[in-house]
Parts: structure tokens; sequence; C-alpha cells
């Protein structure tokens, strides 16, 4: 603490992202990245753009890359934002469109930086407990609030929500913004975006980082009533008024116009994804059902940080949170064939 600090800052609680290790021959399994490179046309379209056109600020409203979206979503330029990564979508949702004087809802294991965010911008929030299969119950958000937000996929559970219940959530809240935050939607849930023509209260978030193998890009985007869209804007060219550059925009339109390699890769994580979960079940763990490009995991009789130690002194890195209710489970990405299988045999030296 500085004495040039102002109180602010010193109340402030960061988001703790997960590690990123300097250690080389690692497997790491730690923070869901995709183990598929992207697309090779996004990365020819970024070689394309190394040229003297550096020198000149990016388009301020990505209009290339909205246009991409909207024309792959079916939907208006105008119901489209996009931002460096959905991180900073998130956090501009927070500060322009979550209401002060009562608490924005969310699941009480959820994505961490939701708390954060409500610090930072001086929210009030009310966590709701899961149920006891991880699932959220739309119930829980049937209370008056300021604004409601869950992933779906949830992270770090990986459970997902099905439309009709997420329906349900949003015709009980027609005066409130509900954010779907879909980081991990590709990995077999089904896209709210379908819905967001129906309610002028949704809002859908989504990311390149994950399905699209893109996390060192960071973009990300939001899909909603054009009136949601242009409260972002506002706060966005507050705030930053380029937030993504030359070489994300021309990379992130590529990606979706590869479909084939989209489809191609996303399968493939989720094949592995199926296939580990029942090798883990075969080895003592309870595997919770995911639609993510992870799985969430708790053995039988074994303590989880005392397991996430010992894969570690193997060089398998996985996550471990110290939380309530699921201090016992551990997080393990989805890798390459390789990867998993150095996973399991590390596993059963432990086991």
């Amino acid at each position: 603490m500085s004495r040039f600090w102002s109180p602010f800052v010193k109340d402030l609680v960061p988001y703790v992202p997960g590690e990123q290790p300097k250690v080389e021959n690692l497997v790491k399994l730690n923070t869901n990245e995709n183990p598929y490179g992207p697309s090779p046309l996004v990365v020819d379209a970024i070689q394309a753009e190394l040229n003297d056109s550096l020198r000149l600020y990016p388009a301020p409203n990505a209009d290339a890359l909205k246009d991409e979206i909207a024309r792959y979503y079916g939907v208006q330029p105008s119901q489209v934002f996009v931002g460096n990564g959905s991180d900073e979508v998130l956090a501009h949702i927070f500060h322009g469109l979550f209401q002060h004087g009562k608490p924005v809802l969310f699941p009480d294991i959820t994505y961490s930086f939701y708390p954060v965010y409500c610090g930072l911008y001086g929210i009030e929030s009310a966590p709701q407990p899961l149920r006891e299969d991880f699932t959220i119950d739309p119930a829980d958000y049937r209370q008056a609030n300021g604004g409601i937000i869950f992933p779906n996929p949830n992270a770090p559970t990986g459970v997902g929500l099905p439309l009709a219940e997420i329906e349900v959530i949003l015709a009980a809240n027609p005066d409130s913004v509900v954010v779907v935050d879909e980081a991990y939607v590709d990995f077999g849930g089904d896209t709210a975006i379908s819905l967001v023509d129906r309610y002028p209260n949704l809002l859908v978030t989504q990311t390149l980082s994950k399905s699209r193998s893109l996390a060192g890009l960071r973009v990300g985007l939001a899909v909603g009533h054009a009136d949601l869209i242009e409260a972002l804007e506002r706060i966005k060219n507050s705030f930053n008024s380029y937030p993504l550059d030359r070489l994300a925009i021309v990379g992130a339109v590529a990606a979706f116009k590869d479909q084939a390699w989209f489809d191609q890769t996303r399968k493939a994580v989720m094949r592995s994804r199926d296939a580990l979960s029942a090798a883990l079940t075969e080895r003592g763990f309870e595997v919770l059902p995911s639609q993510a490009n992870f799985v969430f995991a708790r053995h039988g009789s074994r303590d989880a940080a005392e397991l996430a130690q010992g894969l570690r002194e193997q060089k398998v890195i996985v996550r471990h949170f110290k939380l309530p209710r699921i201090d016992q489970f551990l997080r393990i990405t989805i890798g390459t064939e390789a990867q998993n299988a150095a996973l399991l045999a590390a596993l059963d030296t432990l086991l």
C-alpha cells in the first residue's frame, strides 16, 4: 500500500487470473486455452496486415468485424458490440447497464470476475446458491435486482442451462438486463443469441479466446438489442475509442469465415472431453456433466489440493479453487490426446 493510492484503490480486491507458468515442458491444463491453433486463415490475414498501415489507427468501430459477426449470427450490425476480450465487454456491462440500489444477481459458484466488477463499480451483489447438483435454479432469479448475469455453460463447473430455463429468467425480469456469458458455449451448449430479438433485456457475450483459439488476440463481443449496444458504445467511447487493433480485427474476421476449421477443432475438443470424463470416472472421480472445454471433477477419497500438488510435481498443471463447496474439485482443461494421456498417467502414479 502506498500513500499515493486513493481510498478507492486501497479497498479493491483484484481478479486473479490463472497461472501462466514460465517453466518449460509443462502439460498446461489450467487456463482453458484451446489445445489446437487458430485457423490458418487467421494467421494469413494477420501476416497480410503487417505492413505500413500499422502507422494508422484501427477502425474505431471495427465495422468489418461487426458486419461479419452480424452475418454469422443473423442479426443486424447495430446489435453487435466488440471489445478487447470479453472481460472488457463485461466491464462495460457492469458499468453501463447494471443499476445501483438493487443487487446484481449471479450464482455463488461462477466466474470470479463478477464480484470484482461489483467492487470496482460500487455495485451491490447477491450471489444465488447453485442446487446440490450445481445447476442454476431459475426460481432464485425472481427477486428484485439491478441486473442478472451468469455464464452458460457455467464456469468453473461446465454445467449448462437449457434455453427454456433462460427464457424463464428473462420473462420474470422484463425490467432488468439479463446477461448470458457464453465463453464456452461452442463446446456443446446452445447460444441464447437466438432469443435476442424476442427479449429486449437480453445481452449475450462471447469470446474468441476459447473455441476459436485466439486467447492471445483479445477479442470479445456482445449481441443484443440496439439500445443495449448503444449504451456499451457510449461507455467504450468514453474510455478507449480503439480497443481492437488492426491485427485483432482482421484476425477475428478470418476466424468467423473459416467454419470448417472451427467445427473440426471444437468437435475434437468435445470428443477428447468425453473420453477424459470416462477415464476419470474409471479412476474414482465424480465428473460434472460438461458443455465446456474443461471438466470439473472430484475424487471419492483423495484430497483435491494434494492431487493438484502431486500433478504439479509431475509437470502437469490443473486449476484448484480453495472456495466453499468446490474445494475438493479440480478444473482440468481439455488438452491434446497426448496431454490428456500424460495427465492420466500422472494420476495413475498418484492414485
